[in-house]
């Protein structure tokens, strides 16, 4: 009388499977959200230097050196991409640029959408200067990126 011998993966066999997949997985996924955030925030900066030049090209050229653009009418100037120019979120982060007609000043700021996607927030005026806060609104008293 012979016997089948039956091939294959025991039940405890495939538990530690997935017991050594979940503790690499729990050591990975943070790594991952930590470098999403810091892509995000670099993009943010990215972002709020294009923004610098734009308002700077705007202010020279159809602002007759006297003003500085909503990001509108960066978008509609095309120094900008739409997305900024729409002021919807890029990267994690969405943009807002005051201007006062005249005056040869502008602020621009970007906030993260939320945690997950960045910890800093922007600031950048015309002296051409980003600034950046952790946690709240970024001033032009809060310290410059290095």
């Amino acid at each position: 009388m012979t016997t089948k011998r039956q091939q294959g993966f025991s039940l405890i066999e495939l538990l530690i499977v997935v017991a050594i997949i979940g503790i690499i997985a729990a050591i990975a996924i943070p790594n991952l959200l930590a470098s999403r955030r810091a892509a995000n925030e670099s993009a943010a900066i990215g972002s709020m230097r294009t923004i610098g030049t734009a308002e700077n090209t705007y202010l020279s050229t159809l602002g007759n050196n006297t003003n500085y653009a909503s990001l509108a009418e960066l978008g509609t100037a095309t120094l900008i991409d739409a997305v900024l120019a729409a002021g919807t979120a890029k990267s994690g982060y969405t943009y807002t640029t005051t201007t006062v007609a005249g005056s040869g000043t502008f602020v621009s700021n970007s906030t993260p959408v939320s945690a997950s996607t960045g910890n800093r927030n922007f600031f950048a005026d015309e002296s051409g200067v980003i600034r950046f806060a952790a946690g709240a609104p970024a001033t032009v008293a809060s310290p410059p990126i290095q």
